[in-house]
């Protein structure tokens, strides 16, 4: 038997212990908010509206319509700003153009 048909195996055997609830399989929880303030984000980084959407890669006109409470941020956009409120350096050096 191959290397894959072993894998494939012991992940069936897996699944089908998990749903039989023998065992527990590790997973990942994300915590995104439900509700995120930009502008906080961005004051606390002491940044004009047009440098932090320049500097984080947000469109300018959405982060405007966040701030001024005409939208809130989908999931994904409070996910991005948790980020960037937790660790902007490590945001700006992901987002640098070093390359994958």
């Amino acid at each position: 038997m191959t290397r894959l048909g072993k894998r494939l195996i012991t992940a069936a055997e897996e699944a089908l212990a998990h749903a039989r609830g023998e065992i527990e399989l590790s997973s990942d929880v994300v915590h995104v908010p439900d509700a995120i303030d930009p502008s906080v984000i961005r004051k606390e980084l002491k940044m004009s509206q047009a440098k932090f959407a320049k500097a984080f890669g947000i469109n300018l006109a959405a982060l405007k319509n966040w701030e001024q409470g005409r939208r809130q941020p989908d999931p994904m956009a409070r996910a991005y700003l948790t980020v960037i409120a937790r660790n902007p350096e490590a945001v700006r050096s992901a987002l640098a153009g070093n390359g994958l």
